[in-house]
């Protein structure tokens, strides 16, 4: 059975190609809800008008259904509400000094 956890895992090797932090530290993903063998993930990017939004998109979308038991997943883009630094799990935020 695929579990929200097993998607994030995931999701952890996808790098924004400009940030050296993956997409969960970063605080870009911010729901994932699994229906059956659909994965539903709900994320942001660090700026609406980021030049390499699709293909982060197209990166999260393809690590997800390549977690064992996910034959689709949709991606929600949006910006409400809109990414700050804050939204850095505590260990990058340290990291980089904020």
């Amino acid at each position: 059975m695929v579990t929200k956890d097993n998607i994030l895992s995931a999701l952890k090797e996808v790098y924004d190609p400009e940030i050296p932090i993956n997409v969960v530290d970063m605080g870009l993903i911010y729901d994932v809800k699994i229906a059956k063998d659909r994965a539903i993930i709900r994320m942001t990017l660090t700026n609406p008008s980021c030049p390499m939004g699709s293909v982060i998109t197209q990166m999260v979308k393809e690590k997800a259904e390549s977690v064992k038991g996910v034959k689709e997943a949709e991606i929600e883009l949006v910006f409400e509400p809109r990414w700050t630094p804050e939204m850095m799990s505590a260990e990058t935020r340290k990291k980089f000094g904020i």
